[in-house]
């Protein structure tokens, strides 16, 4: 009789336990997949570009420059203390799009994919501004 108790209370534990947890998963919302998020107001980067590639690009311009976001995108209208960033009231944005075209045709033209090892294959924000918001001006002497 006791191994039929057992038996009996050990089965009702694992039946009480996977019932509980079918219970509470219909109140837990299911994770979907994210859909991915769509960027309003890309101008130079792709519109395909993915919210993991613009903030490896954003955090290049944050290390490049020695800036943070509101150096580039303006304050939100609704809330000052959050950032509009499709927003184009700050023109350091407009610049960065045409320093970002700027070496984009630099390096194409430039550097190319077959450079032999040891040489500079592109150029980048770093190159000129080496985490300084302005770059210094160097003026060579001849």
């Amino acid at each position: 009789m006791k191994k039929f108790n057992f038996k009996y209370r050990k089965i009702s534990l694992v039946t009480a336990v996977i019932a509980t947890a079918m219970t509470l998963s219909a109140f837990i919302p299911s994770q979907e997949r994210p859909k991915e998020e769509k960027f309003s107001n890309l101008k130079v980067l792709p519109k395909n570009t993915t919210p993991e590639q613009l903030k490896e690009v954003m955090h290049d311009f944050n290390a490049s420059l020695g800036v943070k976001c509101g150096f580039c995108h303006a304050p939100s209208k609704d809330d000052p203390k959050k950032m509009d960033f499709a927003s184009d009231e700050n023109n350091h944005k407009n610049i960065a799009r045409d320093m970002m075209k700027m070496t984009a045709k630099i390096n194409k033209k430039y550097f190319h994919k077959g450079s032999k090892e040891g040489e500079i294959k592109a150029i980048s924000c770093k190159t000129c501004h080496n985490g300084q918001k302005h770059p210094e001006m160097k003026i060579a002497s001849l």
